[in-house]
């Protein structure tokens, strides 16, 4: 026998952006390298949707590459708000597998408050309508993010995922009390972020994703140089034991956490 068993543990990064012009010059190696670290499926997240058809494309062309689109909080008051109707026509498409990300940001444009908000429940009626999950980004606004997410999910139930997880604890038992998810970035590896360690730690193993928010928030050993999915093994080995895991156990749970949020991804088809 000259076969070996896989000893690379495979998993997702559910959150990156593929499009940007960081891997411009250099996408077939950052998706060859993704593999060869285990990570078989990316989510290449939309932020602005004149930009879509290039993210579509970039899915279309990659197995195990799928993405979402949506309207940026940052980015929300720059044109008319996008349509819900319009958000529901994208997700025709198979490769098409989350809503956003949109969400609430007021570190840099607390200004446009108002629209944020608007912008992110136009995105809620438009996963409530898919079945598709939501894909939050928040910053410095946990009151408000809660108090929409709440009210919302009251109007009828959605799925989500709170992306880049980095908020404090009220926002995270306040997304976990409505079935969401944390996904975890390098930011959880760092050696200054003992306190978001500990509220991912409370969170049940069950609601966990993994992502890297490539080319942004690369962790050790390559913090403050450009992340790439590849990585997403290197934040997942970094957190496996908050969960009381081993590497190859976390990722094998959040494999898991993936495909129930996520159905719509299947996994690529294995060797026999």
């Amino acid at each position: 026998m000259t076969d070996t068993p896989r000893t690379i543990p495979e998993i997702t990064d559910s959150h990156c952006h593929l499009d940007f012009p960081d891997f411009a010059d250099d996408l077939p190696g950052v998706i060859a390298r993704a593999r060869a670290a285990g990570v078989t499926r990316m989510v290449t997240i939309c932020t602005r949707l004149d930009q879509e058809p290039a993210v579509r494309a970039i899915a279309e062309a990659h197995d195990g590459v799928y993405y979402g689109a949506g309207i940026h909080p940052m980015r929300a008051a720059e044109g008319p708000l996008v349509s819900a109707d319009a958000l529901i026509a994208l997700a025709a498409h198979p490769k098409f597998v989350g809503i956003g990300e949109t969400g609430l940001d007021y570190h840099y444009t607390a200004e446009t408050a108002a629209v944020q908000q608007q912008s992110l429940r136009i995105h809620v009626a438009a996963a409530r309508e898919t079945g598709l999950p939501l894909i939050i980004h928040a910053r410095d606004a946990d009151g408000d993010m809660a108090r929409i997410l709440t009210e919302e999910h009251r109007a009828g139930a959605f799925t989500c995922v709170m992306h880049c997880f980095s908020s404090g604890p009220a926002l995270a038992h306040a997304a976990l009390d409505l079935g969401f998810y944390l996904s975890v970035s390098g930011i959880a590896a760092f050696p200054k972020s003992q306190g978001l360690r500990d509220i991912l730690a409370a969170a049940p193993a069950e609601r966990i994703l993994v992502e890297t928010d490539a080319p942004y928030l690369a962790p050790p050993p390559h913090r403050g140089r450009r992340n790439e999915p590849a990585y997403a093994a290197l934040t997942a080995a970094a957190v496996a034991g908050l969960w009381g895991l081993d590497p190859a156990g976390f990722a094998a749970l959040t494999e898991a956490n993936f495909d129930r949020l996520f159905a719509r991804a299947a996994r690529p088809a294995k060797a026999a």
